[in-house]
């Protein structure tokens, strides 16, 4: 599956131009927000959500911009992680 890439999100999309998987991360003041991630019933349970979150995290981190994980799945997954707490931002942004 081939992720696409704009600002603020990665997604995937079917043939079709159905989509199949997304994250959001809008960002404001060099902190983004974490705070959507949607992967299609057809096709949970594939790691597709963790390669999303591991696309960002790899994005942002190239930006140099931290991460302020709003959605549930984006929480559990840095917690999983030990090794993206580099990217948490110390402080919950003020944006919304």
């Amino acid at each position: 599956m081939e992720l696409h890439r704009e600002a603020g999100r990665i997604f995937a999309q079917g043939e079709d131009g159905r989509l199949l998987a997304e994250v959001t991360f809008p960002t404001r003041d060099g902190i983004a927000r974490l705070d959507h991630t949607f992967v299609d019933p057809s096709l949970q349970g594939q790691g597709v959500a963790g390669r999303l979150l591991q696309a960002a995290a790899d994005t942002l981190r190239a930006q140099g911009v931290k991460v302020w994980p709003t959605c549930s799945y984006a929480v559990d997954w840095f917690q999983k992680h030990p090794d993206q707490q580099d990217l948490l931002a110390p402080k919950e942004p003020q944006h919304r």
